[in-house]
């Protein structure tokens, strides 16, 4: 049966308005979980902000405030480093669907390819096994520099999120020491 029967273009046709609604709902379950991420974060930073001010004003030395102040500070590097932490968990779970709908796509669009020509060369005219020939390894070319092609783009995407997550890491920790040093430079 041809690939291009009604009834397998319905079916194709349907496969990708799910594939591209799946799609969808996963970049707006992504969306939801950093509003969500936002919203905790904002609220947990107004409530120790108020816890501060309070301990801030009930402190009766300099020195209490101060450690105060670091204790605070050094605090707050470790939170904005969990939350980009967690900003990258998301953001790789809504990438990896994707990743994911993309490799499967071209699987089907490689099976899809390969049951045409078949489909062709089962009515092929005899004497034609040149030219199929030549069609078939010009399908192969292709398939093998599409797969080339997509497994270079999916180890790009990977080494540009790595080199992100330990750019925030570094930035929180060099965070965390940089706060964690000021109170032994500020007693000299």
């Amino acid at each position: 049966m041809s690939s291009l029967a009604p009834e397998n273009v319905v079916a194709s046709q349907k496969a990708g308005v799910d594939t591209t609604f799946g799609l969808a709902a996963q970049a707006v379950g992504g969306f939801e979980k950093l509003i969500d991420l936002n919203v905790r974060t904002a609220r947990t930073a107004l409530d120790e902000q108020q816890a501060l001010v309070a301990k801030a004003l009930s402190v009766r030395d300099p020195q209490e405030l101060f450690a105060l102040q670091n204790q605070h500070l050094q605090n707050s590097a470790q939170r904005v480093q969990a939350y980009w932490q967690s900003v990258y968990e998301i953001t790789t779970g809504v990438r990896g669907g994707y990743m994911e709908a993309a490799q499967d796509q071209l699987e089907k669009s490689q099976r899809n390819v390969q049951a045409f020509f078949e489909s062709l060369v089962s009515n092929a005219p005899v004497g034609s096994e040149a030219v199929v020939s030549a069609w078939k390894n010009a399908i192969d070319a292709a398939t093998q520099s599409a797969n080339s092609a997509y497994e270079a783009a999916k180890k790009a995407a990977k080494q540009v999120v790595e080199a992100a997550q330990n750019d925030a890491t570094i930035a929180g920790q060099t965070a965390v020491r940089t706060v964690a040093s000021k109170p032994a430079s500020a007693k000299k």
